[in-house]
């Protein structure tokens, strides 16, 4: 008998933190079936000398949730070897969404997705439904989001919610994970979510417990407040009985770099403590998010309707102006997508300003205005040393904080976080080749890891009998090619990649396949 594919010629690294070995991979009906020398025939070979075969990676930390929609041949992750993202993260995800969230996300996305993409799903299982039916490049398994969740319920007003309301709120947890989430997100400094308290937090997360979910949290704070955040995260997945999983784990503000020494020592505390917590991280100096994130939580009340009304008050905007929190300069600020204004994407508020001929905060204020508060940023506030030691832990792992698009259509204008094609690439071809991490960890923090975290039993490792996600790369030639001034280029050095056994990239270049599937916790 003839296998479907064997790839032959290769150096196995199988994700569980092993040194390589030699060895050829046959794959037969979508898994991998045999692993040794010598294995026989197949339908089709894959020369993989001198390359790496390795899992297909997992990005634990993406946003793709609509973008998979928009474009489904999710090109900036395959070609990076990602073969499944978990989606929903920051408390946004993309279900459960009613009514009223509904015509609120139709008005206010409108810089992320195309004028005529339709919000045409409700909970979490049509979500999904959908991802299937339209066919996607790779593997989706998505969290539910607290700030969903409380948008659907409360809307976007800065209260606690009634007994009612916090029930109700229950219910939609309790819905999207029976129908396949592997967990509940928090983004604590992005409204709504930022209003629900840790009590809130920790009732909701009781729910995800019921199921063996994982709590995921955007902390509250990753400045100042860092440590506090981090407690709370651990103190949520003590007392609401799940595992926690830190999102972007960092320290920024120039004033607090050096203090993930203290924070990598808390994650270790509660881990005595028997709280599974761990964390990822993307191998940047720089985040990203929407200018909104620098305004103070009273400004966000209402919604996007009520910001624009805030925004256009003097008195308020002076207030603004004093409370802003603004842990870095002006000229450490770049914008990546104005959609209504390109041509400020790809400078920084600084240059915006000049270009404005006003002063910096006026143009910062008249830009939110412009784009209906949608401006999409990249700043540039965390210290090279701290990455490096956030990477060494072995509790941490990759996870993009980006979203799959491709330089064509809605996303040719942007500069985005050049995350988005290189996170994967810039560990391997950086990081490893620095002496941060060897290759077999660094591997390891992109595959068994992640799928250990997440719980999935056939995919994350080199086995028999496991799905055969699978990424070729070279070790030598593998890296990052976008930048912060040229973000859009695909990664090099990765010429295969297999989602469930089928090829997506062949030498270099996607096949148009759509093979991957929408993953639901078991």
């Amino acid at each position: 008998m003839a296998y479907d594919i064997l790839i032959k010629n290769g150096k196995v690294i199988d994700g569980a933190g092993n040194p390589w070995y030699k060895a050829d991979v046959a794959i037969e009906k979508g898994k991998l079936v045999a692993l040794g020398r010598d294995l026989g025939k197949a339908d089709r070979i894959i020369d993989a000398k001198s390359h790496i075969v390795s899992p297909g990676f997992i990005d634990i930390h993406s946003h793709s949730d609509l973008p998979v929609l928009i474009d489904p041949m999710a090109h900036s992750k395959i070609r990076q070897g990602v073969t499944t993202e978990v989606v929903g993260q920051c408390g946004n995800s993309a279900a459960p969404m009613y009514k009223s969230l509904r015509e609120y996300r139709e008005t206010y996305s409108r810089n992320s997705v195309p004028d005529d993409f339709e919000l045409n799903w409700t909970d979490m299982k049509s979500y999904l439904d959908l991802l299937d039916k339209q066919g996607i490049a790779l593997n989706i398994a998505a969290v539910v989001g607290h700030g969903t969740v409380r948008a659907n319920v409360i809307g976007h007003d800065n209260r606690p919610p009634t007994d009612a309301e916090l029930n109700e709120m229950r219910g939609h947890i309790r819905d999207a994970m029976e129908q396949g989430a592997y967990g509940m997100s928090t983004g604590l400094i992005y409204p709504p979510s930022v209003y629900g308290d840790q009590a809130e937090i920790t009732a909701l997360n009781k729910v995800v417990s019921d199921y063996d979910g994982i709590y995921f949290s955007h902390i509250r704070g990753e400045g100042d407040t860092l440590l506090d955040a981090v407690i709370e995260a651990c103190e949520i997945g003590k007392d609401g009985g799940t595992s926690v999983q830190i999102a972007h784990f960092k320290a920024s503000g120039v004033g607090n770099w050096g203090k993930t020494k203290e924070s990598l020592a808390l994650i270790e505390k509660y881990r005595i403590m028997g709280v599974e917590v761990t964390f990822d991280q993307y191998p940047y100096i720089a985040s990203s998010t929407g200018l909104t994130a620098l305004l103070p939580h009273w400004a966000h009340d209402g919604g996007a309707t009520k910001m624009l009304e805030v925004l256009k008050d003097p008195v308020k905007v002076e207030r603004i102006k004093k409370e802003l929190r603004l842990n870095y300069g002006w000229d450490k600020i770049l914008v990546t997508n104005a959609k209504n204004n390109p041509q400020y994407n790809g400078k920084n508020i600084q240059e915006v300003s000049e270009m404005m001929k006003m002063d910096a905060f006026e143009a910062y204020i008249k830009l939110l205005i412009m784009e209906n508060t949608q401006v999409p940023s990249v700043m540039f506030g965390m210290d090279e040393a701290d990455v490096r030691r956030v990477m060494r832990s072995p509790y941490g792992m990759v996870g993009s904080d980006g979203s799959a698009i491709s330089p064509q259509g809605i996303w040719a204008n942007m500069v985005p976080h050049p995350r988005l094609y290189g996170t994967f690439p810039r560990v391997l071809g950086y990081y490893v080749k620095e002496g941060v991490l060897s290759l077999p960890e660094a591997v390891r923090k992109m595959t068994g890891a992640p799928a250990q975290k997440m719980g999935f039993k056939d995919r994350g490792l080199l086995r028999e009998g496991f799905i055969a996600d699978i990424t070729v790369f070279h070790p030598d030639e593998v890296q990052d090619v976008a930048t912060f001034t040229d973000p859009q280029r695909y990664a090099a050095g990765i010429p295969y990649v297999l989602v469930n056994g089928e090829v997506v990239i062949e030498k270099a270049e996607h096949t148009g396949a759509l093979p991957g599937k929408a993953l639901k916790r078991a």
